[in-house]
């Protein structure tokens, strides 16, 4: 081989990692599309851009975190859902059956990693837990047997509890489902449940009304973006009429809430920050399974519990993550 051809071979050989290097570190786009509000949002994009930092990207140098959150307003989800896939994000997080929703109206090839979906199966989402397919995969919410859970709660802080109403939004597929298992367990338990089906901050002032027309009432708000939004209306209510309430996130018990029991949401955002972390680099969402929440966390207020009258038994307190004096 002449010396000229094995110079350009070196170089060519040089040039490859480069140009490999280049592709890596080229700046990424993570989409995230939610219908909380920034404030409620917070500390889900923190323990995302925590995680994803760790795991070796860092915005304004390799990576770019776009997030479209729409306040509860299902229909600028999708318009902002939609305004996010314009710029071909190289993964995109959601929130909730909604958000996936959302995402999938304008584009079925984007990969996804969805958290907070109760039932993507049945919903058509996704083919199975194991074997997902498709561009989307991530972490299922609530199952929706959780509803018995909610309601055995409260009546252990509240044993003369005789009814029971359950503040649910009718626009959100999955929440719409989970009244019926309260309805379930309320008839083992003696309960009477009723569903109010909310669609704004008037309807949420009138379901509440409704219900403290009857004695021994509770409150079981449904998990849904709608619900987080409207969190400081539906605490102050129940504060004002002294109503016993369970909810599902840990940010009413933080806000007053007597009791919350449900997931640790920014503990599922670290997880989807490595289901994106595998797919910029390279894995196919197809091969990801789909992930059950495994840790359900159960925040007792004690300050609220005293100001209601309410004892909270000791066997609840021992077996609460934890207690808000």
């Amino acid at each position: 081989m002449k010396r000229r051809e094995f110079v350009a071979l070196l170089g060519d050989a040089a040039a490859w990692p480069l140009a490999a290097r280049a592709q890596q570190d080229r700046r990424r786009l993570v989409g995230v599309v939610a219908g909380f509000s920034e404030p409620e949002m917070r500390p889900q994009i923190t323990a995302l851009r925590s995680k994803l930092r760790e795991l070796g990207w860092t915005e304004g140098q390799n990576l770019e975190i776009d997030a479209r959150l729409s306040a509860g307003d299902f229909q600028r989800l999708t318009v902002e859902a939609g305004s996010l896939v314009g710029r071909n994000p190289d993964v995109i997080v959601t929130m909730g059956t909604p958000g996936l929703n959302a995402v999938r109206h304008h584009t079925k090839s984007i990969p996804v990693v969805f958290t907070l979906v109760a039932d993507p199966v049945r919903l058509g989402l996704i083919d199975s837990l194991a074997r997902p397919g498709g561009h989307a995969t991530g972490f299922t919410n609530f199952e929706l047997s959780i509803g018995q859970k909610w309601l055995e709660l409260i009546r252990d802080v509240s044993p003369r509890l005789a009814r029971v109403t359950i503040i649910n939004n009718p626009a959100n597929p999955t929440a719409s489902q989970m009244w019926r298992p309260v309805e379930d367990a309320g008839r083992t338990l003696s309960i009477q449940v009723s569903t109010a089906f909310v669609r704004s901050a008037n309807e949420i002032e009138s379901a509440i009304q409704n219900a403290v027309q009857q004695p021994d009432t509770g409150i079981i708000v449904i998990p849904d973006s709608f619900a987080v939004v409207h969190s400081d209306l539906i605490l102050r209510l129940v504060e004002h009429h002294r109503l016993p309430a369970i909810y599902p996130f840990r940010l009413f018990a933080l806000k007053g809430g007597l009791l919350t029991y449900g997931l640790d949401i920014p503990d599922i955002y670290r997880q989807a920050a490595e289901y994106a972390d595998r797919i910029l680099r390279g894995a196919k969402p197809s091969d990801l399974p789909v992930q059950a929440p495994n840790k359900f966390e159960l925040i007792v207020n004690l300050k609220t519990a005293k100001a209601l009258g309410l004892e909270v038994p000791p066997t609840l307190l021992a077996r609460a993550d934890e207690v808000i004096e």
